[in-house]
């Protein structure tokens, strides 16, 4: 048997269309940390009704950004009347439930979010999912628990005025959990000798490799962060990149040592300054958003040591508010060379396109909406993808800012949907307070 050149092109043609499609999206912010993907031919228009592949009911609301590998799609879920916190596997080619576990009992802290809001993660081989009141749960991709331990009770109960949210990473065999916390009590719960801290896990076993203190010059709430750690190497070398505490820092993966510190957005020590957007990279620079209108910090990769007081360490800073270049929760995306920086608190939710060498805006796009924007932006097929609070999904093209479509994808009445969009294996997956879309042309 023989095959032809042009039988052969067809098979290669096969298979890079395949490969295309088989990216899977195994953290919050995607194969890349940054919130893109290269997927391509992604729909622009769809609704509740059309491109949809499937759709399932959802225990109850939940912050999660749903993450998909091979067959299956893992997503957190709550359940306020029957305080249920669940671990689900759904078929990733039809909706189908492979197996759901009740991981902890309990709903919520405060009204603002619930203890399901932090994303699962998965290497392909264990899939962890993580609660705000303490629990880590990891399970094998067929649904047999490995291993369960709750954080507070083995390392002393957290000091948050909120309640606390933070996506566990999963990198190079290692599972990363930080909780960067008060030092002092807050509404009678955590201690006045409490620390922050940066923790390594055995994936595989729930065993501690190291756990690493972090401290802060941050004052009260402004010590609070919610953001997720992130993987990242520059010239050779390897770090963990942690945002919070009013500072970012760069840390070894195999033992937790600080490499490196910048910081501050927050020189006048302000003290309710609480973080939630994560750290992203692109072109050789880290971003740091302070929060409530604040500056977006860009530093330069590399730095050793505290380089807190070298200005040269800033390759750019935006000017916040006055130039609409902030983000209060929702992390940047860096996609097809640019940054994109959401601002979806005031009057008006500006997405603006940031040149990340230069700090310079090529774009910047009223979404005009009524609904705040807590989730983030994903990039992929060209297309910028993010969900207001009401449920809203906007499609924004990439290079020119124009809005494309927008559609509700939640229920009425539906406020605080929060969860990023997914995009893997050709769809997109929405997930809404009582519903998760798969989206594909």
């Amino acid at each position: 048997m023989y095959m032809t050149k042009t039988m052969l092109l067809g098979a290669a043609l096969g298979l890079s269309l395949a490969g295309a499609q088989a990216g899977d999206w195994g953290n919050w912010r995607g194969p890349n940390y940054d919130g893109s993907t290269d997927a391509k031919d992604l729909p622009t228009n769809f609704s509740k009704t059309e491109n949809v592949r499937w759709s399932v009911k959802l225990d109850g609301p939940s912050a999660a950004t749903p993450v998909i590998w091979g067959d299956n799609v893992f997503v957190s879920s709550s359940n306020q009347e029957k305080e249920r916190l669940t671990a689900n596997c759904y078929d990733r080619k039809t909706g189908a439930l492979k197996w759901s576990h009740q991981v902890a009992k309990g709903f919520r802290q405060d009204n603002r979010s619930n203890y399901a809001s932090p994303s699962p993660v998965t290497d392909g081989q264990v899939v962890t999912f993580f609660y705000g009141g303490g629990e880590l749960a990891t399970f094998n991709m067929d649904g047999d628990k490995l291993w369960a331990l709750n954080l507070q009770k083995k390392h002393g109960e957290f000091a948050f005025l909120w309640t606390f949210s933070t996506s566990p990473l999963i990198h190079d065999g290692v599972l990363y959990m930080q909780v960067l916390q008060r030092d002092t009590k807050v509404s009678g719960r955590g201690s006045d000798d409490n620390r922050s801290y940066l923790l390594a896990l055995d994936p595989k076993t729930g065993k501690q490799l190291w756990k690493h203190y972090r401290p802060a010059k941050a004052r009260s709430e402004s010590l609070e962060a919610f953001s997720t750690p992130m993987p990242f190497s520059h010239n050779g070398r390897d770090e963990i990149v942690i945002v919070g505490g009013d500072c970012l820092t760069g840390h070894d993966p195999k033992t937790g040592k600080e490499l490196w510190r910048w910081g501050t957005w927050n020189p006048s020590r302000i003290g309710h300054w609480r973080l939630v957007p994560s750290p992203v990279s692109g072109k050789g620079v880290l971003l740091a958003c302070g929060p409530k209108g604040a500056p977006v910090f860009a530093i330069k990769a590399g730095a050793k040591g505290d380089v807190s007081e070298d200005k040269s360490s800033i390759a750019w800073h935006s000017e916040g508010r006055r130039d609409q270049v902030t983000s209060d929760v929702s992390t940047p995306l860096f996609y097809q060379g640019n940054f994109y920086v959401l601002y979806g608190e005031g009057r008006d939710k500006i997405l603006s396109c940031v040149d990340p060498k230069s700090g310079k805006v090529k774009w910047a796009t009223d979404l005009e909406s009524r609904s705040l924007f807590r989730g983030s932006p994903t990039g992929a097929d060209g297309k910028l993808y993010v969900q207001n609070h009401a449920g809203t999904v906007h499609v924004i093209d990439a290079k020119s800012g124009k809005v494309l479509h927008k559609t509700n994808m939640g229920d009425p009445g539906d406020d605080q949907t929060r969860a990023t969009i997914a995009v893997a294996h050709g769809n997109l997956f929405i997930r809404t307070n009582s519903r998760l879309y798969c989206i594909g042309s």
